[in-house]
């Protein structure tokens, strides 16, 4: 299907912090901002008149969104940060019948880095303690963030390892020694971070770090929408902005 010359892309969340941000990105990308919903808000007629959903906005409302994006047969991106079990489940039941991308972060440069992540995992090895350091404004509630999320899962990618059995993200009190083979989280908040993370691989006299710092949420904003207009046309399907990106 070949993509549309007059891309129209709706935003679900569009009161929000990165509503007002995607706005903007998609009319500086010279798409069409074909409206904005939020809580109350009906993702049907929104559907209807966009060639793809940008989904900003809340776990709850996930379901919805996603059988909207599937009734009107046309592409959802999901930003939306705070999912569990049930709503993955639903994210991939969701993408057999349409194109679906699902990701913790949409800034480019952090997908690369999670891309470096997987890589330098592999190569080093469990012997090399891994810590994913994360720190945010003092309004984000969700810990750690999608995107430490993304880039352990990057991590356990590498190693061969499932993230959720080795997930240490808990640390209080008298814990013993670290695990190895563990792969450690550790959450700031405070001010108006828009988003620092640091992969810190610690081995015997050596340490690397690999960082991403996000000086404003319109890196997000404009990943987003490169990845929303990539997603038209594609097949039915779960994308990720590694896809976006190539890699």
């Amino acid at each position: 299907m070949a993509k549309p010359q007059n891309t129209r892309l709706g935003i679900i969340g569009s009161k929000g912090r990165m509503g007002a941000a995607l706005a903007q990105a998609i009319e500086a990308a010279g798409h069409t901002l074909s409206g904005g919903i939020d809580q109350g808000g009906s993702p049907d007629e929104l559907a209807a008149q966009s060639d793809c959903l940008i989904d900003f906005s809340a776990p709850a409302a996930l379901a919805a969104n996603l059988d909207a994006a599937r009734g009107a047969g046309i592409p959802i991106l999901i930003g939306t940060t705070g999912l569990e079990d049930q709503h993955f489940a639903a994210i991939e039941t969701s993408a057999a019948a349409h194109p679906v991308l699902q990701t913790g972060n949409t800034s480019l440069g952090v997908n690369l880095l999670a891309a470096l992540v997987e890589t330098a995992a592999a190569k080093l090895g469990d012997d090399w303690d891994l810590e994913i350091l994360e720190m945010h404004h003092r309004h984000k509630v969700d810990a750690p963030s999608g995107t430490a999320k993304l880039l352990g899962e990057a991590a356990a990618r590498g190693r061969g390892i499932d993230l959720a059995s080795h997930m240490d993200s808990g640390r209080h009190g008298m814990t013993g020694a670290r695990k190895q083979g563990d792969i450690g989280f550790a959450t700031l908040r405070g001010g108006s971070v828009a988003g620092d993370h640091s992969v810190i691989l610690a081995g015997e006299q050596e340490r690397i770090t690999l960082s991403h710092s996000a000086e404003n949420r319109m890196i997000f904003a404009r990943g987003a929408v490169k990845a929303a207009a990539w997603l038209i046309g594609k097949d039915a399907g779960r994308y990720t902005m590694a896809d976006v990106l190539g890699l």
